[in-house]
């Protein structure tokens, strides 16, 4: 069982709590960039193209057919993306393997800097593409909250990957921290010093101390006639 906190995670093999689930900030994160997601690529695919005099499609971005394609394409990867981090967030806490747990971590966190840089990308190239257009009176509503929330996901996105940077923190602190402690010596222990005298009254002559042993009593010392 892992240590409750590893990675800013619970618990492995806790129960699960729904109403704690739904309340973490990262699901809430995903859940806003979820939506969003939904608003830009349906307000770009709704009514961001429409015919020109030869027939064919075109952009409402000043006919340039990469800025639709643009919109349209990070967003449809980030409703898929906020779909996955949402049930990563579930497996997250049954994840027992420090490793994992700091993979997932990490892709969290480069995943959702590169989307919060990309979605800055797309502001600025709509609103350029958008101030060049032609003024129309069909598609004006849905172009300008495309880009409108465009920039709003720049900030869910950009604050996903602080999250993810803390856990990594986190993480990376519980790694390097000691794994024991030195209990105090409170029973004054043993004496590592060859010349230290036993307190209980041991043994204290020294070996060796150079005067000739006494032969005990009542033994006598035979010599040779």
């Amino acid at each position: 069982m892992m240590e409750e906190g590893v990675y800013g995670g619970g618990k492995a093999g806790a129960p699960f709590d729904p109403l704690t689930f739904v309340q973490r900030p990262q699901v809430i994160l995903r859940a806003v960039t979820w939506l969003f997601s939904v608003i830009i690529f349906g307000c770009i695919s709704s009514q961001g193209w429409t015919l020109n005099k030869e027939g064919k499609e075109e952009c409402l971005y000043n006919g340039d057919s990469n800025a639709c394609n643009y919109g349209v394409g990070i967003s449809v990867i980030a409703f898929l993306a906020s779909i996955g981090f949402i049930a990563g967030e579930y497996f997250f806490e049954q994840m027992s393997s420090v490793k994992t747990r700091k993979r997932y971590v990490m892709a969290d966190m480069g995943f959702s800097a590169f989307w919060s840089f990309l979605y800055f990308v797309g502001f600025c190239y709509l609103t350029n593409q958008w101030s060049k257009s032609p003024e129309r009176a069909f598609g004006t509503s849905n172009m300008q909250a495309a880009i409108t929330f465009s920039f709003f996901s720049i900030f869910p996105w950009a604050g996903a990957a602080y999250l993810a940077f803390l856990r990594y923190k986190q993480g990376s602190d519980q790694a390097f921290a000691p794994s024991y402690e030195a209990e105090p010596n409170t029973t004054g222990g043993y004496n590592s010093y060859p010349d230290a005298t036993d307190p209980d009254g041991g043994y204290s002559q020294p070996p060796f101390s150079g005067q000739p042993s006494q032969p005990q009593s009542g033994m006598q010392q035979q010599l040779p006639y």
